[in-house]
């Protein structure tokens, strides 16, 4: 059953019990990253395995994300500055004993690549942040897999 999740601004990023933070070379530029991930929301159901659905909503200020397992996310956008930086909350989920979630892309030139770091910030039941953390692994994986073939999409279209 989905939930309302309080709502949280950039600084919980750093802030939250529950942080997480990867890191994954791109030869992609910022700019072409950043446009991927602010600008073309359906791809990441392209490169992002975990995601089943990704749609702009609210006039791109917020977006709807479907998981591969069942999680359904609404979400705000909280930061799109290119190209240094995307990140968005949750507000609604149906992710059990979550009470606040958050994540920031930030995007850095590295050669004529991009440094990615991701981080997923996240409050909730005792519970939840025990699960979340168990989650780590999963989730860094996903994360470099997505990366990896993000920066191979980009690449097949000469950004």
């Amino acid at each position: 059953m989905a939930h309302q999740l309080r709502e949280v601004g950039l600084d919980f990023i750093a802030a939250a019990p529950v942080r997480m933070v990867f890191v994954q070379e791109m030869s992609a530029p910022p700019k072409a990253v950043h446009r991927a991930l602010a600008e073309d929301v359906p791809g990441w159901e392209e490169w992002f395995s975990a995601v089943t659905l990704a749609r702009s909503t609210g006039g791109g200020s917020t977006r709807e994300i479907h998981l591969r397992g069942g999680g359904r996310f609404q979400e705000t956008i909280l930061a799109a500055d290119a190209p240094e930086v995307y990140a968005y909350r949750v507000d609604v989920a149906n992710a059990p004993g979550a009470r606040a979630i958050a994540e920031e892309w930030r995007l850095t030139p590295a050669g004529p690549g991009t440094h990615v770091r991701w981080t997923f910030a996240a409050d909730g039941t005792a519970a939840f942040r025990v699960v979340a953390r168990l989650g780590r692994p999963g989730l860094g994986r996903a994360f470099r897999d997505a990366v990896r073939t993000l920066d191979r999409r980009l690449a097949a279209q000469g950004s």
